[in-house]
């Protein structure tokens, strides 16, 4: 079996999905994304296609070796994303080709299912009460939220209390306990993230989402020694190399890699392995589309450190399409008391509408984050 052909479709909400042929007639898909820069990615997944064409898709490790050593310039969100889809779409190849889940061919299952939590509030926290009350009685047993808007190096005591009293009333409206995940999103600097862990401290949330950016990391041991609460970190860490000094540090309870971001399957099997050793827990990130999803289940299906996975499904950025809408199958995305189960079919599970993604590529997206300012005109996070 060959490599023949590689096709990227850049389709909306802001997704980017690869499928690579081969001269047998087995096909893969894979989600090389890096929001708000798809053609970027789109173009370094072109440039890595150059060497792939030709190969045995079976020999996924030293694909991946050379996909990323084969560069005297490496790592980053645009290659390790680019090789990221390719890794995900190359294991779908073996096994559909073999008839086996890529679980299956990762050493076997260790559960029948995994935790699932669902994203209320949008980008500005509002109205998430409701949201998350709605949420629990879908049968949800887990939320995220955005924790606070913009937040200056020094803000005010009003600032402090109005995250504080949002998160509040998530947790007064589904009670003690539903799980609460609050992302800071790299919003918050060093000092006030210290301010709002020990705030937080009460509402027994189930992690505190980069309470400062990953290039920070220094800041997170005194915001570990402020408060209890676990510290979730890691969509902006992009190689076993990025997690290795945050694992060795010891502040991060829960890893967060995205399979769309960190190198795909082969590369997060080995960062789970890591932070396994170091005694944390895995909740890969995932706000992608489908066959993101499908991969992160297949790495939450052989890792004992998994604890609960991310889904899109009605997320505020899924405003044209949504998770289901691309999948022939979408029953292998049905939610369960809070669970999902892992999926059983070949390669990723998921039967890819390549009609519809063709038809939705003609639409394609320029999605971009929005660019936030301090009432100071000073650039803000977001």
């Amino acid at each position: 079996m060959k490599i023949t052909k590689l096709t990227t479709y850049i389709v909306p909400p802001r997704w980017l999905f690869l499928k690579i042929e081969t001269d047998e007639g087995v096909s893969g898909w894979g989600e090389p994304i890096v929001e708000g820069r798809a053609l970027a990615t789109e173009a370094a997944v072109h440039e890595l296609s150059d060497y792939l064409v030709g190969k045995d898709p079976f020999l996924i490790e030293d694909h991946w070796t050379v996909l990323y050593r084969g560069g005297f310039y490496r790592g980053g969100a645009i290659h390790m994303s680019a090789l990221a889809g390719i890794d995900q779409a190359l294991w779908d190849i073996k096994g559909k080709a073999l008839g086996q889940p890529v679980h299956a061919l990762l050493g076997g299952r260790l559960r029948d299912s995994i935790k699932v939590y669902s994203w209320v509030g949008g980008d500005r926290p509002s109205d998430v009460a409701a949201k998350a009350r709605d949420m629990v009685a879908r049968g949800f047993k887990a939320v995220k939220m955005n924790g606070c808007e913009e937040m200056q190096f020094l803000d005010s005591n009003a600032r402090v209390d109005a995250a504080v009293e949002t998160i509040a009333a998530v947790r007064e409206a589904v009670g003690p306990d539903i799980g609460i995940g609050v992302d800071f999103h790299g919003r918050v600097h060093r000092p006030m993230a210290k301010v709002l862990a020990k705030e937080l401290e009460p509402y027994r949330l189930m992690f505190i989402e980069e309470p400062v950016l990953s290039e920070n990391r220094e800041a997170l041991r005194e915001i570990a020694n402020h408060a209890a609460t676990p510290i979730a970190l890691g969509e902006r860490l992009y190689s076993r190399w990025d997690f290795k000094q945050v694992l060795a540090d010891g502040f991060v309870d829960i890893i967060q890699p995205d399979l769309s971001h960190a190198g795909g399957i082969t590369e997060c099997r080995k960062i789970a392995a890591m932070a396994e050793a170091y005694d944390i827990g895995l909740a890969p990130h995932c706000p992608l589309g489908p066959i993101a999803l499908a991969a992160c289940l297949q790495i939450d299906a052989v890792s004992y450190n998994a604890v609960i996975q991310e889904q899109s499904l009605g997320i505020h950025y899924n405003k044209s399409n949504d998770l289901l809408d691309y999948i022939s199958n979408p029953e292998v995305f049905a939610f369960s008391d809070g669970f999902v189960a892992i999926p059983e079919g070949p390669g990723l599970g998921i039967d890819v509408n390549e009609d519809y993604v063709r038809e939705q590529a003609k639409t394609g997206h320029r999605w971009r984050n929005p660019v936030w300012r301090h009432p100071d005109g000073s650039f803000a996070e977001w």
